[in-house]
C-alpha cells in the first residue's frame, strides 16, 4: 500500500502533485496546479511537494497582486462577467513549469558539463574527464541527478576497481557499459587500473556532481565522502559450487552449453575458448586427444605462460565427435562480449548463480585439481598461470621439461562433473 502524501497521488508508479486554487482565483489560474513529481520514491516526492507548495503560495500572491494593481475585485466565478474575466486573464505563472532541483538527467547534465570544461581544459585533460563521464553515463545516464545515492556511488566505484587499463581497446569493449566493462576485464584477467587512476576517475565524477550543485541542479554531492583505498579490497567472483554447476549444465543453454563444459573441464579462459580451432586438436595415441592453446587470427593470449597443451576430457572428446565443427572455429558464434552477456542472462534466469561469472568455471576446475591433491605448479601449467614456474624460476625455467602428457591426462581424467539433468 502506497504511503499518503498531502496534495499528491500516485499514477502509473509516479507521484503527481495536485492542489486546487481558491475558487475566487480559478477564473484567472484555472482549477488547480498539477505537476508530475517524476519519481516513484515517497521520500523524494515529499521533498518535491514541499517545493511546489512554496510555488503554489507564490502563484496565489501573484494573482492577488495583479488583481489589486488593476483595481479589480476578484469576484466569485459564478458572478464574474465575461469582460472582467478578460481583464483578469493573467499569463500562466512560470512556476507552473518550474523545473525541480534534481530533475535533470545525468546524461544530459554531463553533456552540458563537458561543453563547459572543454573551453578551459587541455585536450589530454578533457579526454580524461570525458572518459570518466562516459563510464558514469553508461551506467546511470538515465537517472535523475537528484536520485543518485551514496550506495550507487559505491557500486560505481566497485566496478571502477575491476577495470583493465586496456578494456576499451577490446573489440567487445568499445560500446560496452561500465558493468559490462568490469565483467569483461575479469574474464580477460588483465591487470587492473592503478589505485591513483581509480581515484582520478572517481574524483572526476565527483567534480561533475559538485558542478551540478553549483548550477542549482543538485542539493548536495552524495559521493563527496567516497574514496579509493590505497590497497583496494579484492572482490573475487563467487566460486561455483557443485550444485551451481548442475544448474548451469541442466539449463542446456543453446549458446553457452558447450563452452561451459570446456571451461569446467579444461580451466580455459573465455577468450581462449572463443579462439579454439578444430585444427588445434591433435591425437596422442593412447593418451587421447589434446588441444593446443596458442595465439591465432581470432585471439591473442594473455602471456607466454598461457600457451600450452591440455588433454581433452572424455566428455569433450565425445562433444567434438558429435556437436562441434570439424574445421575452422569450434565456436564461430562466440565472442568474449557475447559470453559475458549470455552468462548474465543465465544469472537472471537462475538466481542461484548470483555472484558468479563465466570465469568461475575456470576457478571450479582449479578447485577440483586442488581437492584431488594435484601440486599447485602442475595445475598452473594446465591453466596457463605464471605460478607454474614462480616457486622456483631457476629450477623450472632451466632444468625442468615441465609436466608430462601422462601427468596432464591423469589430472584431467580425475575431474568429475556433478550429476546434472541430461546425464545418463
Amino acid at each position: 500500500m502506497s504511503p499518503q502524501i498531502k496534495y499528491a497521488y500516485k499514477r502509473h508508479n509516479t507521484w503527481i502533485y495536485r492542489r486546487t486554487y481558491p475558487k475566487a482565483l480559478q477564473p484567472i489560474l484555472g482549477s488547480a496546479l498539477k505537476h508530475s513529481l517524476k519519481t516513484s520514491d515517497a521520500t523524494q516526492a515529499k521533498l518535491r511537494v514541499a517545493e511546489l507548495n512554496q510555488t503554489f503560495t507564490t502563484i496565489i500572491k501573484e494573482a492577488q497582486a495583479h488583481a489589486a494593481a488593476t483595481s479589480l475585485t476578484v469576484t466569485p466565478p459564478d458572478t464574474l462577467t465575461a469582460a472582467q474575466a478578460s481583464r483578469l486573464g493573467v499569463a500562466r505563472p512560470r512556476y507552473q513549469r518550474a523545473r525541480l532541483v534534481g530533475d535533470g538527467l545525468v546524461a544530459e547534465l554531463a553533456q552540458a558539463y563537458l561543453a563547459e570544461v572543454s573551453q578551459r581544459l587541455r585536450p589530454g585533460s578533457y579526454k580524461s574527464v570525458r572518459f570518466a563521464l562516459s563510464l558514469l553515463t553508461s551506467h546511470l545516464g538515465k537517472e535523475q541527478v537528484g536520485a543518485l545515492t551514496q550506495a550507487q556511488g559505491r557500486e560505481v566505484l566497485g566496478y571502477i576497481t575491476q577495470l583493465s587499463p586496456n578494456v576499451r581497446k577490446y573489440r567487445e569493449g568499445k560500446e560496452a557499459g561500465l558493468a559490462e566493462l568490469a565483467a569483461l576485464s575479469q574474464e580477460q584477467e588483465s591487470t587492473k587500473l592503478a589505485p591513483q587512476t581509480q581515484a582520478r576517475i572517481l574524483k572526476q565524477m565527483s567534480q561533475f556532481l559538485d558542478w551540478c550543485v553549483g548550477e542549482g541542479e543538485l542539493g548536495a554531492n552524495p559521493w563527496a565522502a567516497l574514496k579509493v583505498k590505497d590497497k583496494p579490497e579484492v572482490h573475487p567472483h563467487g566460486m561455483l559450487t557443485d550444485a551451481q554447476v548442475s544448474i548451469l549444465l541442466s539449463a542446456k543453454d543453446r549458446v553457452l552449453h558447450s563452452a561451459l563444459l570446456f571451461g569446467l573441464l579444461t580451466g580455459m579462459r573465455s577468450g581462449e575458448i572463443c579462439g579454439l580451432m578444430a585444427e588445434d586438436v591433435t591425437a596422442k595415441g593412447n593418451l587421447g586427444r589434446f588441444i593446443s592453446i596458442k595465439p591465432n587470427r581470432v585471439r591473442l593470449l594473455k602471456s607466454k605462460a598461457a600457451e600450452r597443451e591440455v588433454p581433452l576430457h572424455g566428455v569433450l572428446e565425445q562433444m567434438l565427435d558429435t556437436a562441434l565443427p570439424t574445421s575452422g572455429r569450434l565456436f564461430p558464434h562466440l565472442s568474449v562480449d557475447r559470453v559475458v552477456k549470455r552468462y548474465a542472462l543465465l544469472r537472471r534466469r537462475h538466481p542461484e548463480l548470483r555472484g558468479t561469472v563465466f570465469h568461475s568455471t575456470r576457478k571450479w576446475f582449479i578447485t577440483q585439481c586442488e581437492r584431488t591433491g594435484v601440486p599447485e605448479h602442475f595445475t598452473a601449467s594446465l591453466v596457463g598461470h605464471h605460478s607454474a614456474r614462480s616457486a622456483n624460476k631457476l629450477t623450472y625455467g632451466l632444468y625442468s621439461a615441465g609436466i608430462s602428457d601422462d601427468q596432464k591426462r591423469e589430472i584431467v581424467d580425475g575431474v568429475r562433473l556433478p550429476d546434472w539433468e541430461g546425464t545418463s
